[in-house]
């Protein structure tokens, strides 16, 4: 039945022009906004829908995950725009976990304080 559906994702924030300055300027997302939600524009055709929500909640889990070629390069670079990178009991002191168990991968939140990931995967 959805086979040849093009679905999408999407999350809430508590504030969609923060969101927007966010995702568009601290990220370097494409970013648009229509009908008071946003759109972001990301590689592969997929947007993800952005939306205001009065009793918004963050996400506890991982909502986006952005692979990179070179995770402390992409920690420096964001930690230089004003990012907190979260620090739990399997990362290091810039906040990365490397594990056996899988690739590098750092967590930090969005200002709404939903769960977003950089993840060290090989260029395909």
């Amino acid at each position: 039945m959805f086979e040849q559906t093009k679905a999408f994702s999407g999350f809430s924030v508590d504030d969609i022009p923060t969101a927007k300055r966010f995702y568009g300027e601290t990220l370097g997302l494409k970013v648009s906004e229509e009908n008071g939600m946003l759109q972001l524009h990301i590689a592969g055709d997929r947007n993800t829908l952005v939306y205001p929500k009065d009793n918004h909640e963050p996400a506890t889990f991982t909502i986006l995950n952005f692979p990179v070629d070179d995770i402390d390069q992409a920690v420096a670079d964001l930690t230089a725009k004003g990012v907190t990178f979260e620090q739990y009991e399997m990362t290091d002191a810039k906040g990365i976990a490397r594990g056996p168990e899988g690739p590098p991968i750092a967590w930090f939140k969005d200002p709404a304080g939903n769960v977003l990931s950089i993840i060290e995967l090989p260029a395909t």
